[in-house]
């Protein structure tokens, strides 16, 4: 899911969702992507959601980075014209972070056993 978008689009739904989003969100924040995060806030779903992350970003439990990632919209085309004109600021911190070090350039093979 990673390699194959250019942006993440949540609709209203579950917890499933929000933890998909999240999990997104801390790959972001540990600088393994810069890809928006686009919630479709119909009939003003996610404002508490929102309202949160402004606060834990106001309390310093997270950096602007990892808030700004967050898109909100009402319709899908006020979403495709926030996504593409996004611009990712990173955090000084995690811009450090180089996940591709000590990886193995060697190709793994994978067996399913049945």
């Amino acid at each position: 899911m990673l390699d194959n978008s250019d942006d993440f689009i949540a609709l209203p739904s579950g917890i499933g969702t929000l933890e998909e989003n999240f999990q997104i969100a801390s790959w972001a924040q540990l600088n393994i992507h810069h890809k928006p995060i686009g919630l479709l806030n119909v009939d003003d779903f996610f404002n508490k959601l929102l309202s949160f992350l402004d606060q834990v970003r106001e309390e310093n439990f997270i950096p602007h980075s990892a808030r700004q990632i967050f898109i909100s919209a009402s319709t899908a085309k006020e979403m495709i014209d926030k996504l593409e004109n996004f611009f990712y600021e990173p955090d000084p911190v995690a811009a450090q972070i180089d996940w591709s070090k000590g990886s193995s350039s060697k190709k793994h093979k994978l067996f399913l056993l049945s």
